[in-house]
């Protein structure tokens, strides 16, 4: 009834919510109803991500009437041009299942939730590909992903593992996937971040990137903000 609904037991939260694309034509319970029945059978806690252009335009206010409540703010930031130029980095490629280990490791993911993070970029039809930034010993310094639709290219993943921040580890390896992103024949960027990730917004800014929208998540199951 116009609502997407994502059910990969990824970490991820964007993998396992519900996005309401369009008004629908059933009451609200119902649909809700409906959702929670999907969300139950995959033993997943429901849970919607609300954007600016989710429908209906006061869902965000009705959920919040029935209790729901919010939480996991991110921004969505976008580079309208990508540099003719970066500072060019030595990365490793790494597939679908190299990636999802390495940065579920650092980020103290289940083995089911490795597993549905590598299945989701493999089965996506905009290709993920997966780098890592080492030094000369080989010891991870940063890592991240680009995924490319024709002249538009994602950022994600990116993750510094924590006995290495500060050192601008992360601004290397961002430059470097905006180049290999522009190589293809990227011309804009997108991501998307967590609100309070201070740090990382201001990496983000000073690459260029500009704010663009903010979404959040509502659920009535306190198991989602795990």
């Amino acid at each position: 009834d116009g609502w997407l609904i994502r059910l990969s037991p990824a970490k991820a939260k964007r993998a396992r919510c519900v996005n309401a694309l369009a008004a629908g034509t059933l009451p609200l319970d119902d649909l809700l109803a409906r959702c929670r029945q999907s969300f139950e059978a995959a033993g997943l806690p429901l849970m919607l991500r609300l954007t600016p252009f989710s429908q209906p335009a006061d869902l965000d206010q009705q959920l919040a009437a029935k209790g729901w409540f919010s939480f996991d703010a991110a921004d969505v930031m976008v580079l309208g041009e990508l540099p003719g130029s970066l500072a060019p980095a030595t990365l490793q490629s790494l597939d679908a299942s190299a990636y999802a280990q390495l940065v579920g490791a650092l980020r103290g993911s289940s083995a089911i939730e490795i597993a549905a993070h590598a299945e989701r970029m493999r089965a996506s039809p905009v290709p993920y590909q997966g780098f890592a930034l080492r030094d000369e010993d080989s010891a991870l310094l940063a890592c991240g992903q680009i995924a490319r639709e024709g002249r538009i290219v994602g950022l994600y993943d990116v993750f510094t593992p924590p006995a290495q921040r500060g050192r601008g580890h992360a601004m290397v390896l961002c430059k470097a996937l905006l180049q290999q992103a522009r190589i293809e024949g990227a011309t804009e960027a997108y991501l998307q971040v967590g609100s309070d990730n201070e740090a990382a917004l201001r990496l983000y800014k000073q690459l260029g990137f500009q704010f663009a929208y903010r979404y959040h998540y509502r659920s009535d199951d306190p198991r989602a903000r795990d």
